[in-house]
């Protein structure tokens, strides 16, 4: 389900002129995973710092605005970023309690994004429509035909860039406590191994992680991160 929210539709008496309507409850994916990134969430009155990646800002900072579409978006802090430089964004969440911050985030910043209530192997994206597709530390679920890899992949526009970032690490644990166990979940070199000679690889590294202060997540130390443009 795709919803545009742009500045200029009031929410409440009380809410002013520029504020945004709320973000449809409709929603295409899996109940379960939606029930429980809406409890993480809930849990906090904000789960993540609030400022874009550190690796977005580095990958993308001298990129030509485009399409761009946030795989994951949370808060909205990514998606913000790239409306303010000119992006028209897309942004992609399993939780509804994450969209409506990041409907209100934007808001706040007097910006425009459309917002998709979906699982990306369910959301109703164009194919090849998009000249960045990021994806900041997601939680893909892997499956025997690799659908979320693909489903990245397919996303991505001629002359277009896939930037995924991950926890450098994470991709070689063993299962958890709590039941998290990476196998279950799609890693860059996941994503690097489905690419053909429509592909050229820009960035294939493990480095520092420049990340923002406080949030969840920010005890990690390094990243993994994969830049690929799309040529044909």
């Amino acid at each position: 389900m795709t919803v545009d929210i742009p500045a200029g539709s009031p929410t409440s008496d009380t809410d002013s002129p520029t504020d945004v309507s709320p973000v449809s409850d409709a929603y295409l994916g899996d109940l379960a995973v939606r029930a429980e990134w809406d409890s993480r969430y809930a849990d906090r009155q904000q789960l993540w710092s609030g400022r874009p990646n550190g690796a977005l800002v580095a990958e993308c900072a001298g990129l030509t605005p485009g399409r761009a579409l946030d795989v994951g978006c949370g808060e909205g802090a990514d998606a913000v970023w790239l409306a303010r430089r000119g992006w028209d964004v897309t942004a992609l969440e399993v939780s509804g309690v994450a969209l409506e911050r990041a409907a209100r985030h934007a808001r706040d910043a007097g910006l425009t994004v459309r917002w998709v209530h979906a699982e990306l192997t369910r959301a109703e994206l164009a194919p090849a429509s998009f000249d960045l597709v990021s994806a900041q530390y997601p939680a893909l679920l892997r499956t025997p035909d690799a659908a979320a890899e693909q489903a990245l992949l397919d996303a991505v526009a001629p002359g277009g860039v896939l930037l995924l970032v991950h926890h450098a690490g994470m991709d070689t644990q063993h299962s958890q406590e709590g039941g998290f166990d990476p196998a279950d979940y799609v890693w860059p070199s996941m994503v690097a191994a489905r690419l053909d000679d429509d592909w050229v690889v820009e960035v294939d590294e493990q480095r520092p992680r420049v990340a923002p202060d406080g949030g969840a997540g920010a005890h990690h130390a390094d990243d993994l991160v994969l830049r690929v443009r799309r040529l044909r």
